[in-house]
């Protein structure tokens, strides 16, 4: 059971992000606050459980606690609503389904010596407030996250928490997984998964070494990002911070976040942010498809196991084990695959004779859809990629409105290819596709692990709130550019406007004496 320490430590962070919001500017404290609650508070079961509420954790308690000191301490309220007609929907369907959940699982689960209850009028009200805390974090990283300083500063805090991170987990490694057992007084997890290729997988104050590792991986891309885009002589830092943060990697003892720095360091490294974003969009649109992949049977589930059996007959196994309980699993989600079954565990499968629980939810999808079923998984996985898609779609608006703005003007009567590519990088951040590529591996990932964290809502708001900002420039560029006669040719003055820049500067009124 979880010591003093941790209670205090949960009572306390409130007053902590409160002074991080009088120190910093708004965004960074948002980062630090969330960021630093994920990494140093105790995991799981240290919680407060309130009537009515859902249980206030590392995850949840610091997310209603920026929610309200924001409210009180910024001196201008952030607007916590997406712009986008399609997200205030999603958001909508997000909140309002558990409630239909609630009243389409009121019947009991009848074992022959056990039972499991119906959902009651309670988890109506409850599990609306659980679903609307979660989402604090995007809610407001999209309101305070927006400009390509913003996505530095995360990059930045990732990497700086990764490096400083990588000490307790240097110590795990050496004497076993033990720092949340001495500081907070108990193991968050089972001690037999920590033990890995004849040493042990740290996992430090997180759920599970497979999260630890994660973790290191985003604090991995977040450095290639970081030495992609320095053009100072002093960019060398972050790439030996990234070889180092690499071999913690490997040190974690996690295959696929292995094979997912592979991949994700390789199109940082070598493809540009349009690429990126595409890559990451079809990685997003794969997430969202997949239950139907799956029931359709176009998933190669025996193709993949044959390939993991290659690298290590232990992590086949593994893989295999998680695919079977997928296949069971998804099944008994589809009996009611609208709003789905419910908390309470209702939506696993249960031995008939003692109600004992014999199936395994690791994945975060299979959870959402039996859990939430089609509405909820609709709505939580398409506001976390609608992000990507939204950044995909204004990069390819500005793209189209460049080339025109071009063909206005017949100083440019040929335009090579080179000179577009040229012009369409200008202005954009270099930070928009690495982390679209973080945000859309953090999906996938979702497939075998439960890797919802709050560094995912993190940057899938940064993104939104950017993509909002592109989306408002561009529409401020073009109408100023429909209404100003300096844009067209036959008045002989200036030069059209680049919509990937800010807002064009009105021209100089002329003085007549």
């Amino acid at each position: 059971m979880p010591n003093m320490l941790a209670t205090l430590m949960l009572l306390l962070w409130p007053v902590v992000i409160w002074r991080l919001f009088v120190s910093l500017s708004p965004g960074r404290a948002l980062i630090w606050s969330l960021l630093g609650a994920y990494l140093l508070l105790p995991p799981p079961p240290a919680e407060f459980d309130f009537p009515l509420m859902p249980a206030l954790d590392k995850s949840s308690l610091p997310n209603l606690a920026i929610l309200i000191v924001v409210f009180f301490v910024l001196p201008q309220r952030p607007k916590l609503l997406p712009d986008s007609p399609l997200a205030r929907a999603l958001l909508g369907v997000l909140l309002l389904s558990p409630v239909f959940t609630v009243l389409t699982n009121g019947e009991p689960l009848v074992f022959s010596e056990n039972y499991v209850r119906g959902l009651y009028l309670q988890d109506a009200i409850a599990q609306p407030i659980k679903q609307f805390i979660g989402i604090i974090g995007f809610l407001m990283a999209r309101a305070l996250l927006r400009t390509r300083e913003d996505q530095r500063d995360l990059l930045l805090a990732l990497v700086i928490a990764g490096l400083a991170y990588s000490l307790p987990i240097l110590i795990e490694v050496r004497l076993s997984p033990q720092l949340n057992n001495w500081i907070y007084g108990y193991y968050q997890h089972l001690f037999s998964q920590t033990i890995r290729a004849g040493g042990y997988r740290p996992m430090v104050f997180l759920y599970h070494g497979i999260w630890l590792a994660y973790f290191v991986l985003t604090a991995l891309l977040a450095t290639l990002a970081l030495w992609k885009a320095d053009v100072s002589r002093t960019r060398a830092k972050y790439l030996i911070a990234a070889f180092y943060l690499a071999v913690v990697l490997v040190l974690c003892k996690t295959l696929a976040t292995l094979v997912y720095a592979g991949a994700a360091g390789l199109l940082i490294v070598f493809l540009n942010t349009r690429a990126q974003v595409k890559i990451a969009a079809v990685l997003a649109l794969m997430m969202l498809a997949y239950p139907v992949l799956k029931t359709s049977g176009l998933v190669p589930s025996d193709a993949i196991i044959a390939q993991a059996e290659k690298l290590s007959a232990e992590r086949a196994h593994s893989l295999s084990f998680r695919i079977d309980n997928e296949d069971v699993l998804l099944d008994r989600a589809l009996e009611k695959p609208l709003f789905g079954w419910g908390i309470w565990g209702r939506n696993h499968i249960h031995d008939p004779t003692t109600g004992l629980i014999t199936s395994v939810t690791d994945g975060y999808w299979i959870i959402v859809m039996g859990v939430w079923g089609w509405a909820g998984y609709i709505a939580q996985f398409g506001l976390m990629a609608l992000p990507i898609f939204q950044i995909n779609r204004e990069l390819g608006r500005i793209r189209l409105a460049d080339r025109d703005s071009f063909q206005r003007d017949t100083s440019f009567s040929l335009l090579d290819q080179k000179q577009a590519d040229l012009l369409n990088d200008r202005g954009l951040s270099p930070y928009l596709g690495p982390l679209a590529l973080m945000l859309g591996f953090n999906m996938i990932d979702m497939l075998p692990n439960a890797t919802l964290t709050p560094t995912t809502w993190l940057i899938a708001g940064t993104l939104f709130g950017h993509a909002e900002r592109l989306a408002q420039i561009r529409r401020g560029t073009d109408s100023a550019f429909r209404r100003s006669p300096m844009s067209r040719r036959e008045d002989g003055e200036g030069e059209p406007q680049s919509v990937t820049s800010e807002p064009p500067t009105p021209p100089k009124r002329r003085t007549i004496l």
